[in-house]
């Protein structure tokens, strides 16, 4: 019964949609409506409105790390241990994905994914920040970015945190992340991906 709470409250953390709050915030339209259609940081920032893509980048990433703090934090009181972790973990990513408040309509989770691994492990999510940073440094591409920070950072958590059920919750984060890019892939093979900042909003 515990460990459900603690999945319901991470889902219901992550399901909190920073990318329309600071849309709403900033008086732009709402990211649904434009560019990849997709509520996260990338296409806030097609808008040309560089603060507001802050703020959904620092609060979808927060939320994810928040969520591990919690579950970290409360879970040994609970008589819980890393499992509730790794719950908490899966289930705020999911919310940002399927969002209740959005009708199960969500970001692709790269922001929230982030937060969730910098909160299990400090070492392994810098890792994970530095493969997307330097992607997207040479190619300005987001979605290919994330596909090979998804793909190099189940490797970066094994290598520094075992194979534990921590480490395998950032594998299946991981997977789901790249399942959630689909048609960024067909796109990346087309050569019709968009680069990073490019103004789609009407």
């Amino acid at each position: 019964m515990t460990l459900a709470v603690f999945t319901l409250l991470a889902y219901l953390l992550g399901s909190i949609p920073f990318a329309v709050i600071s849309s709403w915030i900033f008086k732009l339209p709402d990211p649904r409506t434009y560019g990849s259609g997709n509520p996260g940081a990338t296409n806030v920032l097609r808008t040309g409105k560089k603060t507001a893509a802050i703020v959904t980048l620092l609060g979808d990433a927060g939320k994810g790390w928040l969520a591990v703090a919690l579950a970290q934090h409360a879970a040994p009181q609970w008589g819980l241990g890393d499992e509730a972790v790794a719950v908490a973990a899966l289930a705020v990513f999911l919310g940002h994905v399927f969002p209740v408040f959005l009708r199960f309509q969500g970001g692709k989770g790269v922001a929230t994914a982030v937060g969730i691994i910098l909160g299990l492990n400090l070492w392994v999510g810098l890792l994970a920040a530095a493969t997307w940073l330097l992607v997207a440094f040479v190619w300005r591409i987001s979605s290919l970015s994330a596909l090979i920070a998804a793909t190099l950072t189940p490797v970066y958590a094994f290598g520094l945190m075992d194979f534990n059920l921590l480490s395998q919750s950032i594998l299946l984060i991981a997977l789901l992340l790249i399942w959630r890019h689909q048609s960024n892939i067909a796109n990346l093979l087309a050569g019709k991906e968009g680069r990073i900042g490019e103004k789609k909003a009407p």
